[in-house]
């Protein structure tokens, strides 16, 4: 990033390689004040504000020499009375006839800046030194008070006397990044990324709430078969790369500035990998979400590039896919493509390990498509466990994978250290409890979401034997729990993955999925099927239950209660 300064699509960015402001001065003075204000002017001149029109009279009509003649009057109202600001200059007395409007546009600027997505930058370029991340925080945290000072100063100038009561709001960045120049073997078709700086430490200010312009997911990747990275260039000064660890394998997140938050929101979901891990490492993985290609379409694909062993994933630049959902499930799509080629079977679902009170341990996998219930099923689990159980870890809550170890044993383990979760479908306030590591989406709208770490990275990849594996039913409230006599007769119910569906992606009212999966499975349902009949026929060789589980989802009035039966139910037959 070489400005200063960004403003765009409702979020800031702050370049502190490139000017960093530690005096109230430089603040004013900077090209980002300017910038802010300019903007909050325009806006509010849309709208043919009293308070624009109140300034703009006093300024010659001209938008240009009102804004710089505030940023004077902003300067000389942290050193100098209203009074002695006439003094110097008669002109800016007209500022002060209605001082309520001086304090409206005061609070204006403020709003306008708070309800901006805000994240501050700065390149390390020094390999393997640590001091810089608690100088960052040190500076992230001296900025934001010092915001906080100027608009406090200011206001209270104008309005002659000091508040009693103040609020220690986050006014600086709601993210920090420290980011860093990273060689690593970039093969020739990807020569263009190969400047794009890596993200090597993230640091949030919790809650953390963004407003994407989407809150649905639509459609599903489809697979190409020639590159569309082909004829593709970036400006590396406008993107960003994510390096994640998903499940074991390494993934290179490419993202444009403009889609910042989703960038941002992956330290909630993936590992964030160490420098160690991939400097000079080529990727398993590599996604670009994005990429300006000027198709009026919405384009969301992947392909297979032989050659160099990568999974490739592509979101071109367009407005519909400004939600997180198009993030995580492709990123989900080619790590379980990769999987299938390595012959272990992706999952979508969610797995709980539990040690109850006697000791005994049990493996828990349930199996759904998005809105059938696995997730709120474990969170049941989860808020009954004291009462029942001496230890739960969850495994995964959206993705796994299912291998098979030495001893032909079938094993499961996790692609994620976070959750994606529907707050609607959520134990009132659990997320309001968790919300010092949350970050929010939309919380005022349908299909409001919350993205919150759940695990450690440590305990996903490790490999747990499974006791019982469950398909979600959402939609029928009679026997919480039945189990299934042989293969055929589970497989039609887990391919079949029949729903109700809940308004989590364009889909309504009873549908089906192949396997409950459209993330990989169902865009190679051949090699899928070959999985599918191999694992269930050991799973019943080797004694794993495999049943059907009712989580009542989908039926109304049934959201929290249908969870809170079940997870009893289970309770009782692993005890």
């Amino acid at each position: 990033m070489r400005k200063e300064f960004l403003l765009s699509r409702q979020s800031a960015i702050i370049n502190f390689t490139a000017k960093y402001c530690d005096t109230r001065e430089k603040l004013l003075d900077s090209q980002a004040f300017k910038t802010v204000l300019t903007s909050y002017m325009e806006i509010i001149k849309s709208k043919d504000n009293a308070v624009y029109n109140y300034f703009i009279k006093r300024s010659d009509n001209d938008l240009d020499n009102m804004v710089d003649n505030l940023i004077v009057v902003f300067k000389l109202l942290l050193v100098l009375q209203v009074e002695d600001i006439s003094k110097i200059d008669s002109k800016y007395t007209l500022y002060f006839d209605k001082k309520e409007y001086f304090v409206e546009l005061i609070e204006g600027i403020y709003s306008f800046w708070r309800k901006l997505e805000r994240y501050s930058v700065v390149s390390n370029r020094r390999q393997g030194e640590g001091l810089q991340n608690v100088g960052f925080i040190e500076a992230n945290n001296n900025f934001s008070n010092m915001i906080l000072g100027v608009y406090r100063r200011i206001e209270e100038t104008v309005i002659g006397y000091q508040h009693r009561v103040y609020r220690q709001l986050p006014a600086g960045a709601n993210a920090g990044l420290i980011v860093n120049e990273v060689k690593w073997p970039c093969p020739h078709e990807y020569s263009f990324l190969e400047r794009v700086p890596f993200i090597e430490t993230i640091i949030l200010e919790p809650p953390f709430i963004i407003y994407p312009k989407k809150n649905k997911r639509e459609g599903i990747a489809k697979e190409v078969f020639t590159s569309p990275l082909s004829e593709a260039s970036v400006n590396e000064h406008h993107w960003f790369c994510y390096p994640a660890k998903v499940g074991n394998l390494l993934a290179y997140i490419y993202f444009h500035k403009d889609f910042m938050c989703h960038g941002v929101t992956l330290c909630n979901l993936f590992e964030l990998a160490k420098e160690d891990e991939y400097r000079n490492k080529k990727p398993d993985i590599i996604y670009v979400y994005g990429m300006k290609d000027f198709n009026n379409e919405k384009t969301t694909c992947f392909y297979k590039d032989k050659e160099n062993s990568i999974i490739l994933g592509y979101a071109n630049y367009h407005e519909d896919i400004d939600y997180f959902g198009y993030m995580k499930t492709m990123i989900l799509t080619l790590h379980n493509v990769y999987m299938m080629e390595q012959g272990n079977l992706p999952v979508h679902g969610a797995m709980v390990n539990v040690v109850t009170k006697t000791g005994k341990e049990s493996n828990i996998v349930i199996v759904g498509d998005s809105g059938a219930g696995k997730s709120e099923s474990i969170e049941a689990l989860r808020a009954l466990s004291e009462n029942y159980v001496k230890d739960m870890k969850i495994i995964f809550d959206d993705m796994g994978v299912l291998k098979l170890n030495s001893k032909n044993q079938v094993v499961a383990s996790g692609t994620e250290i976070g959750a994606f979760i529907r707050m609607d479908d959520l134990e009132q306030g659990y997320a309001y409890q968790s919300m010092d590591r949350s970050i929010f989406m939309n919380p005022d709208r349908e299909n409001s979401r919350v993205v919150l770490p759940i695990t450690s990275y440590n305990d996903i990849v490790k490999e747990y034997p499974v006791d019982y594996i469950f398909y979600a039913n959402n939609y029928e409230d009679e026997d919480e729990i039945k189990f299934f006599k042989n293969s055929k007769e589970a497989l039609k119910v887990f391919k079949e993955a029949k729903r109700l569906a809940k308004g989590t992606t364009s889909e309504k009212g009873m549908v089906t999925s192949y396997f409950a999966n459209p993330f990989g499975p169902i865009q190679r349902k051949g090699r899928c099927d070959m999985l599918l009949n191999k694992y269930f026929s050991i799973l019943f060789e080797r004694g794993v239950k495999v049943g059907e589980v009712k989580t009542c989802l989908g039926i109304t009035g049934m959201e929290k209660e249908g969870p809170k039966k079940l997870a009893v139910k289970l309770f009782e037959i692993i005890k």
